[in-house]
C-alpha cells in the first residue's frame, strides 16, 4: 500500500513564499534603522520615528518566527543548538570586544546577553515550549496572561526573562496564524486598511512620543520600575501588545506577495541582524556629526542600504561558520531516520503494530507479507488503531457479502468509520464515489 501511495503521490518540492521572505527584509531594516537612529533622539522626529518603529517592529519579527517555528512539533536538537545557542554564544562575546576596546570595560555573562543578542536566546527558549503550545486550548490567552502577569515580578536579567515572557504573545500568534490568515490581508481593502493604519498609527506617534516612556516599548523592565503601579502596568502592557498587533497585520498587509529584488535577500535575514551590530557601535563615534535632522535622515538611507548589503550571499560565505556552523560532527546520527528494529509486538506473529513515524520527510515501512495465501486480514481497520485480533473462530467481517471477486480496498487506502472498540468493524467501500457510509448499514456477513 505505502508503495501504491507513493508512486501515485506527486514529489513535494520545497518554495519559499516570496510574500514571508519580502515581509523578513522590510522587518530587519526596521531593527537595524532603528538601532542607528536610537542615540540620535534628540532629534525630535527621531525620537518620533524611534518609538514607532519600536512598537512592532521586533512583535513583527518575532510573529514572523513563531509562524516559521510551526514544525518544531518534533524538536531536533540539533538545529537549535547550530542556529541559536552557538551563534549567540560566539557573538555575546564578539560584541564584548567592541565595548572593550573603545570603552575599555570588558564585560562576559553568558546568561545575561548584551545588546541585540537577547533574541537568539528567547527564541531558543520559545521554540523550545512550541509543542506545549499546541497543546494548550487557548494558547494566545494563556500567553498574554503570562506576559501581563511576569511584568509584575521584578526578573533578573539572566536569560533575558522579561523580555522573553513579555514578548511570548507574539511567538505563540505566530504559531497560531495560518496561511489563510495571511491571505486575508492581500485583500485590496485590507491593504488600504493597512496603510491608513500606519499613517494614522504615525501621526499619533508624532503627537504622543514625549509622554510615553520608551521603557514600554523596550520590555526589559517591571512595572514599578518603570514607574506604575501592577494594576496600571498590566493594562498599558495589554493596550501595548494590542496596539502591536494591530501595527503588525497593518505593516503585513502592505508588503507585496511577488518577487522582488529583496526577496532573495529576505532569506538571509539573520546575518544583517547579528553583523549590523558592529556598524551600529562603530558610528558612535560620529554621533555629534550626525545629531541633526539630515544626519538622522543620512543614517535611515544607511541603514536599508546595509541591511541589503549583509543579506548578500557574500556575507554568508564569509560569517556562515559563526552563524550557521555545521555541528554534525559533535551529534550522534538522527535515531528518528531509522526504521523501528525487530519485528513490532503484537499477539499475532505478523501483526505489524503501528508505531508513530517520527520523520514526516521519511517513508513508512511497506506492511509485511500476510501467510494466509496472501490475501490480507480485515479485521483490522486500516488507520492503525489497535482493535482486539480475532480467534480463528469468529467471523471475518471486512469483506463484502457473496465472495464477489472485487479489489479489496485496504490495498487502494480503505478508511475506519471510526466506531469504537469492540464495535463490528466497518471498512468503507472500495468504490471511491460511493457516498459517506451510514451508521444504520448492517455490516457484511462472514465470506462463506
Amino acid at each position: 500500500m505505502a508503495a501504491a501511495v507513493t508512486s501515485s503521490s506527486p514529489p513535494v518540492v520545497s518554495q519559499r513564499d516570496p510574500f514571508l521572505d519580502n515581509a523578513k527584509f522590510w522587518a530587519i531594516v526596521l531593527v537595524v534603522c532603528g538601532h542607528l537612529v536610537e542615540d540620535l533622539r534628540d532629534v525630535p522626529y527621531a525620537h518620533a520615528l524611534y518609538l514607532f518603529v519600536y512598537t512592532f517592529h521586533m512583535p513583527l519579527f518575532i510573529t514572523i518566527s513563531g509562524y516559521l517555528s510551526r514544525n518544531f512539533t518534533r524538536l531536533r536538537a540539533q538545529k537549535l543548538v547550530s542556529t541559536l545557542l552557538v551563534p549567540y554564544v560566539i557573538f555575546e562575546i564578539a560584541y564584548s570586544l567592541p565595548r572593550w576596546i573603545l570603552y575599555g570595560k570588558f564585560q562576559l555573562t553568558l546568561l545575561d546577553p548584551y545588546f541585540l543578542t537577547w533574541f537568539l536566546l528567547s527564541l531558543f527558549i520559545w521554540r523550545l515550549s512550541t509543542p506545549v503550545w499546541f497543546q494548550v486550548k487557548w494558547p494566545l490567552a494563556v500567553a498574554v496572561g503570562i506576559s501581563l502577569i511576569s511584568g509584575a515580578s521584578a526578573l533578573p536579567d539572566e536569560l533575558s526573562m522579561n523580555r522573553t515572557l513579555g514578548l511570548l504573545p507574539f511567538y505563540v500568534l505566530g504559531l497560531v496564524l495560518t496561511p489563510r490568515h495571511f491571505d486575508l490581508l492581500k485583500r485590496r481593502w485590507v491593504r488600504l486598511t493597512g496603510a491608513l493604519v500606519l499613517a494614522v498609527g504615525i501621526g499619533i506617534t508624532f503627537l504622543v512620543h514625549y509622554d510615553v516612556p520608551t521603557e514600554w516599548i523596550r520590555w526589559r523592565h517591571a512595572y514599578t520600575r518603570i514607574g506604575v503601579d501592577n494594576v496600571t502596568g498590566a493594562g498599558i502592557r495589554l493596550l501595548m501588545l494590542v496596539i502591536g498587533a494591530v501595527l503588525v497585520a497593518a505593516f503585513l498587509s502592505i508588503i507585496t506577495s511577488k518577487k522582488t529584488w529583496f526577496t532573495a535577500l529576505g532569506g538571509l535575514t539573520i546575518y544583517a541582524y547579528l553583523l549590523h551590530g558592529f556598524v551600529v557601535k562603530g558610528l558612535d563615534r560620529f554621533h555629534d556629526q550626525l545629531d541633526n535632522p539630515v544626519g538622522v535622515a543620512a543614517v535611515i538611507v544607511f541603514g536599508v542600504a546595509l541591511t541589503a548589503v549583509l543579506c548578500t550571499p557574500p556575507f554568508r560565505r564569509l560569517f556562515k561558520w559563526a552563524i550557521e556552523p555545521n555541528l554534525k560532527w559533535a551529534f550522534k546520527s538522527d535515531p528518528g531516520r531509522q526504521p523501528p528494529p525487530g519485528p513490532p509486538p503484537g499477539d499475532h506473529p505478523h501483526a505489524a503494530t503501528p508505531q508513530p513515524w517520527p520523520n514526516d520527510d521519511m517513508p513508512r515501512p511497506a506492511a509485511p507479507a500476510w501467510p494466509n495465501g496472501g490475501e490480507p486480514q480485515t479485521t483490522r481497520p486500516h488507520d492503525g488503531t489497535s482493535q482486539p485480533w480475532p480467534n480463528d473462530a469468529a467471523p471475518q467481517t471486512g469483506r463484502p457479502q457473496g465472495g464477489t471477486s472485487q479489489a479489496w480496498p485496504n490495498e487502494s487506502g480503505s478508511q475506519y468509520d471510526g466506531r469504537p472498540s469492540g464495535h463490528p468493524t466497518h471498512l468503507r467501500p472500495h468504490d471511491p464515489t460511493s457516498p459517506t457510509w451510514p451508521d444504520d448499514r448492517p455490516p457484511a456477513q462472514p465470506r462463506p
